[in-house]
């Protein structure tokens, strides 16, 4: 372990320095569905917080899809950089804001004609479809200002400046959460808005971040060289290929995995109203570490985008593995935590005895699925930075939709172990997701070297 830890330790120095800031940043994303199911938990009740975890499962999907296709730009701006042509990295940003604008609208469409209609006929209680629609208009008008803000982020962190954009998620989330609490109970004059005011104070907070971000990224001078060729008139139909044909798998990736557990959402909703709300309680802690994770992810893109863009391909592997170790560091911890304090945490989110009892179950099988979730979201991370999308896109799709989902409605539904038969499921296409990404990398890793 030590001689192991000696020939690491220059890797893990480096990519806790670009990592930390970028794990901060993720976190903002997660943060306010957390904050939005705290604030409805305690200040609304069960049948409104079940409103907001059948929306976030849904909203998530598109969440995720609008991230990995914005994921497209950083690693073609780490290798760029690497090879220091700095006018394509700025032609490069361009693209990507055109890009991003324009699939934040496509995105914003279906939710608001499409999901608004199916929800439905979803087999949900009427009592929690009435409280979620508003709230999932309000969310999917916010992905645009989103896909804006993200557009920026992806090329400062592309560049190796992370710590701007963790300072805004942290500022924006502190927003989120004073409106939200504010909104939610009717302060200052302002009437209750309930489940609404979450996503009232979720779009101002995506507004602002995104007006924010765009004049870091204008006004600092570390951006300067990069900038000279941005013009936003121009696009270019090659470079938005570019971008396009590794952000879309990326989206693909994400997309396969959260749709899996927002399917999973569904089906806890068929068997009652607790069970959504405890499941909504679980994911709600899961989905913090893996976007910690997922942040530990996005700073291995960069450092293989870069080491890739160089030809170092032996350093690639060395600060690749490293970032594997730190991921799987990191959620061992965070398992501990969820197995040790499995019947304290759900009383974060709500005080009914019900849906806590189904949670803390629930958070014992998220704690044993931890370093598998860790281990693949830092393989498609690293693969991603080295320009390999469409394999890994396709083990998700195996993984979770073949594999994962299919197993959990099998232990959960068909054979009665109810919510924990579906988390069960889920466990397992993590582990086959994880496996299988790194024995990608190992194949691909020292083919190169």
């Amino acid at each position: 372990m030590k001689a192991l830890y000696v020939k690491y330790k220059p890797h893990y120095q480096t990519s806790l320095r670009l990592a930390i800031p970028v794990v901060i940043s993720q976190l903002g994303h997660t943060l306010v569905q957390t904050a939005d199911s705290v604030i409805i938990g305690h200040f609304a009740g069960t049948v409104p917080l079940a409103a907001v975890s059948l929306v976030n499962s849904i909203f998530t999907i598109v969440l995720v899809t609008g991230i990995g296709i914005a994921y497209g730009l950083t690693p073609l701006i780490a290798q760029e950089n690497g090879r220091e042509n700095y006018t394509e990295c700025g032609k490069l940003l361009s693209n990507s804001l055109f890009i991003n604008l324009i699939s934040g609208i496509f995105l914003f469409v279906p939710v608001y004609f499409g999901l608004l209609t199916v929800i439905d006929r979803l087999g949900q209680s009427p009592e929690v479809v009435v409280l979620a629609k508003p709230f999932l208009g309000m969310l999917g008008f916010s992905i645009i200002p989103l896909m804006i803000f993200m557009a920026f982020k992806q090329f400062a962190e592309g560049l190796g400046f992370t710590k701007q954009a963790m300072m805004i998620s942290i500022w924006g989330n502190v927003l989120n959460i004073i409106l939200g609490i504010i909104f939610v109970k009717g302060m200052f004059g302002i009437a209750p808005m309930g489940v609404r005011g979450v996503g009232l104070s979720t779009l101002i907070d995506r507004v602002l971040m995104a007006t924010v971000m765009g004049i870091y990224v204008f006004r600092s001078r570390h951006f300067k060289p990069y900038l000279k060729s941005f013009i936003l008139r121009r696009i270019s139909w090659i470079r938005s290929l570019k971008i396009l044909k590794i952000g879309a798998p990326v989206a693909m990736q994400y997309t396969f995995e959260v749709s899996a557990f927002g399917g999973a959402a569904i089906l806890m909703g068929t068997i009652g109203t607790v069970q959504q709300a405890a499941h909504q309680v679980a994911i709600s802690l899961a989905a913090i570490t893996y976007m910690m994770a997922s942040g530990i992810s996005a700073a291995a893109a960069v450092k293989a985008g870069n080491n890739f863009g160089k030809r170092d391909f032996a350093e690639l592997r060395n600060s690749a593995i490293s970032n594997y170790h730190i991921a799987l560091a990191f959620m061992l911890g965070t398992a501990f935590i969820f197995i040790a304090f499995h019947s304290y945490l759900p009383w974060i989110y709500t005080s009914d005895p019900a849906v806590i009892s189904i949670a803390a179950q629930l958070l014992i099988i998220a704690g044993l699925f931890q370093l598998f979730d860790g281990a693949q979201v830092v393989g498609l991370g690293i693969l991603r930075g080295m320009g390999d999308v469409n394999i890994p896109t396709f083990i998700t799709f195996l993984a979770y939709w073949i594999v994962g989902l299919p197993v959990g409605y099998l232990l959960g539904i068909t054979l009665g172990l109810g919510a924990n038969g579906i988390w069960m499921g889920l466990t397992l296409g993590l582990l086959v997701s994880a496996l299988f990404l790194f024995m990608r990398f190992q194949a691909l890793s020292k083919r190169l070297v």
